[in-house]
């Protein structure tokens, strides 16, 4: 008895039994081939808090919590449509932010300095135009703090539903195209398909190129428009869908169209945030991501060129990342004249942050283009948006 106790506590004091183990049945111990992978998401976040808490300074955990907060959507309206829902939906409360905007100038908007920092970027409304708002376009929103949901829309008896939801903020750069009758546009990087919904809207436009380099985002820009346009319509040899690469616009058709939307890929702040599916920052999209400036470069300079002289081009993403948007449009106007003679104009869009002041929570003090930013009260965006006159 004495024996056994005594080699139990030999048996204790021993750390590595191992040894006693004849090499032929010893198991190798299991170690994690890599270290666990944190999700796409926790990495945007990480990223977004180092680069946005440097550029945005105090605006940045408002707006940190606003992005991971249930976003607010817009109703486009379809006019192609025979459902009244303009009635149903302001029964709900709901109001058209376009037609019922406020005159007033927030105070937010007023503290901006009138004299840009960068006089030779930056000009006041080119010829001291105004922006003519196109009356065919309608979207609906719940007033600043309701975040009550739309329901989804009803098909009507020609199967084309009443309204489409999306950010309502995407609907300003197709505001800032002021687009007028007879203009050929050219909308550079179509899908989902939101905003050329919103530019057929207008019922304006005389030619309307779409397009969209991946061609399986063209068919699901092909299924969107056939949900809400009447099929004459998308058959009209005034409109034609494409998926050619927009980097080679400028060979392809150059000179030629009156308007050109440029809403480029870039990181999708919000869905970087809220999804890990089809997320650009997992690992695997790393180098993908990191291209995204000189795509966005190429992508703008194609579309540059493909506009007419005196046509005018509308640059916008939907992320906060300088590096994305002032970066991107100012190596543009150097490239365009430096490497093709191409002169252009930076076209004030504070007329429309008066406009929809009101609607929308605007960054400050931004040299170059307007930027909505993301606000618990008015809960769209990110969008940047930035337009250019092409000079003669």
């Amino acid at each position: 008895m004495a024996l056994l106790w005594d080699t139990s506590l030999l048996l204790r004091k021993v750390k590595d039994l191992r040894c006693l183990t004849p090499r032929r049945h010893r198991v190798k111990e299991k170690w994690a081939a890599t270290r666990p992978k944190l999700p796409p998401t926790r990495l945007a976040v990480h990223h977004f808090d180092a680069t946005y808490s440097t550029q945005l300074g105090q605006l940045w955990p408002s707006v940190r919590l606003a992005m991971l907060s249930e976003r607010k959507y817009g109703a486009l309206l379809n006019n192609f449509s025979h459902n009244a829902v303009l009635a149903e939906l302001k029964a709900q409360g709901c109001i058209d932010f376009i037609s019922e905007r406020e005159r007033e100038v927030p105070s937010c908007l007023e503290e901006k300095s009138e004299e840009p920092s960068d006089v030779s970027m930056k000009s006041s409304d080119v010829d001291g135009e105004q922006l003519s708002l196109s009356p065919n376009i309608k979207c609906l929103v719940f007033p600043r703090g309701d975040v009550t949901r739309f329901k989804p829309a009803r098909p009507d008896k020609n199967s084309l539903l009443g309204y489409y939801l999306m950010d309502a903020a995407s609907l300003l750069p197709c505001l800032a195209l002021d687009v007028q009758e007879g203009h050929s546009v050219l909308d550079l990087c179509a899908a989902p398909g939101g905003k050329t919904l919103a530019l057929l809207q207008t019922q304006a436009i005389r030619f309307l190129c779409i397009n969209d380099s991946s061609v399986s985002r063209t068919l699901r820009l092909r299924k969107v428009l056939h949900s809400y346009v009447p099929k004459q319509l998308l058959t009209n040899e005034n409109l034609r869908i494409t998926s050619f690469d927009g980097t080679k616009w400028g060979e392809i058709e150059s000179n030629t169209f009156d308007r050109v939307l440029v809403d480029v890929p870039c990181t999708t702040d919000r869905h970087s945030l809220m999804e890990d599916d089809n997320n650009i920052f997992s690992k695997s999209r790393t180098g993908e991501r990191r291209r995204l400036p000189q795509l966005q470069l190429e992508l703008l300079l194609a579309g540059i060129q493909a506009a007419c002289p005196g046509g005018e081009i509308l640059y916008s993403t939907c992320t906060l990342s300088q590096n994305q948007n002032l970066s991107v449009v100012e190596q543009a106007i150097y490239q365009a004249r430096e490497k093709d003679g191409i002169h252009l104009q930076v076209v004030d869009l504070r007329p429309l942050t008066r406009m929809f002041g009101n609607t929308f929570h605007f960054a400050p003090d931004l040299h170059l283009g307007e930027m909505v930013i993301p606000h618990l009260a008015a809960n769209f965006g990110p969008i940047y948006m930035c337009k250019l006159k092409r000079l003669t």
